[in-house]
């Protein structure tokens, strides 16, 4: 088209090829916004609110922890969700910030997603900002930290642009989180609106879904991202002086109805979190324990912690939050994460008179044998206190490391310490019961 304009120009003609670029884009600008505003057509045909044909698929790259592409006309994005531990999250200091980020989101916009030919250097302005936008959106759905104590990873890398691409991020991230089974509120969706108007004859047209072009020959580029309730973040773009209440009220109505028509497109993929997390993904229970209890799960010198991560293989968190202390564990199966926790409550457990436990042989001595019927806490089996008859010595009655019942039958008051019994736990012979 171009060429053709410049082929129609006189033979003596200065063709600066500078002036020439700037007068034919203020021509195609000026017939595109007319063709907008007088004969209500836009760029591709569509209707003035009519959306893109859109197309997604969840568990798109198995071996993640949850994934999703998602695709609008000649936008698309394949967004990965990564759950870390507490040592993942994102450590803030700026100087106005300082702290910790438990959801991090990455927005990469390759050149050939546009078709360019550049190189992939570090995100540059307009990747911050939209990485920043779909980072607002999703933040507000996100569960608890109670509910959730993963530290999560979304990454969205745009394949294909013609269109808001940090849409895109917003639609793909909703159901990559869902995929992942991460309990969002709600799926969020994202749609980027338009405007183009003529101050001279008060026309306007707002326009849904918009184009590339339609966003750099239009006058405002609006973006609004939402549950079916309400807005989770918005931004505007805005190239004229203001707007009338009339036009925002327009704007926000029809983005409304574009948002629900792009969620509905999104609930026929997966309408709501994946009630289980993928086989791949890592475990994870968080539990509060006493503060004065944080030193013996810790150990001298971090010796019973370091213990029991090798023998669970298990990675552990120990914080102190609010007068109490955190535990969190991680490991790679469910059957390690409850090993551990078993370890770590039986230290911190308070042992309770009458109650019987399973105990392990540590030492034998003359007058009895130490037994540990708890993790971490041991207590005096005496030689009385093994069978009902009487024991002249040791000898051949216990060995070390063998498993045995014990009841808590005291404590004693001066030195703390644990006084257990077995014979308790043995019926008592008949002649001993007639006496």
């Amino acid at each position: 088209m171009k060429e053709d304009y410049i082929e129609s120009l006189p033979e003596d003609h200065d063709k600066d090829p500078f002036l020439i670029s700037k007068y034919f884009h203020d021509i195609e600008k000026k017939a595109a916004r007319d063709l907008v505003l007088d004969g209500g057509v836009r760029l591709d045909g569509r209707r003035m609110d009519e959306i893109r044909p859109i197309w997604s698929e969840v568990n798109y790259l198995p071996t993640a922890h949850g994934s999703a592409i998602f695709t609008r006309g000649e936008t698309q994005s394949l967004t990965t969700v990564t759950l870390g531990t507490k040592l993942d999250e994102q450590m803030i200091d700026s100087a106005m910030i300082s702290g910790y980020n438990k959801f991090i989101l990455h927005y990469n916009f390759p050149g050939f997603s546009t078709g360019e030919v550049r190189p992939n250097r570090g995100p540059g302005r307009r990747e911050v900002g939209h990485g920043n936008l779909a980072h607002r959106a999703l933040k507000k759905v996100l569960p608890s930290v109670e509910e959730n104590p993963y530290t999560v990873r979304v990454v969205s890398d745009i394949l294909e642009s013609n269109g808001s691409s940090s849409m895109a991020t917003v639609c793909a991230g909703s159901l990559a989180l869902m995929d992942a089974g991460i309990k969002i509120k709600a799926p969020v969706s994202g749609i980027a609106m338009g405007m183009i108007s003529d101050p001279a004859t008060g026309k306007y047209a707002i326009l849904s879904d918009i184009l590339g072009d339609e966003d750099h020959l239009g006058d405002m580029d609006f973006k609004v991202t939402g549950t079916e309730d309400g807005i989770t973040a918005c931004q505007m773009d805005i190239k004229i002086d203001g707007l009338s209440y009339e036009v925002l009220s327009k704007a926000l109505a029809q983005a409304k109805a574009g948002r629900l028509h792009i969620l509905g497109e999104i609930k026929k993929t997966l309408a709501a979190p994946r009630e289980n997390l993928k086989p791949n993904a890592p475990r994870l229970v968080s539990f509060k324990i006493d503060k004065e209890f944080i030193g013996a799960v810790i150990g001298p010198g971090g010796k019973v912690i370091q213990e029991i991560q090798k023998m669970t293989k298990t990675t552990i968190v120990i914080e102190e939050v609010e007068n109490a202390g955190v535990v969190s564990i991680y490991a790679a199966d469910e059957a390690s994460v409850k090993a551990a926790e078993k370890w770590v409550k039986g230290i911190v457990a308070v042992p309770e008179e009458g109650e019987v436990y399973d105990g392990k042989v540590k030492s034998i001595t003359s007058f009895g044998a130490f037994v540990e019927f708890m993790p971490g806490k041991e207590g005096l089996l005496h030689i009385s206190e093994i069978k009902w008859e009487r024991l002249e010595n040791m000898d051949g009655v216990l060995e070390a490391g063998e498993e045995i019942k014990v009841k808590l039958i005291g404590t004693d008051k001066k030195s703390g310490k644990y006084r257990l019994s077995r014979k308790v736990l043995l019926p008592r012979p008949e002649r001993q019961a007639k006496d």
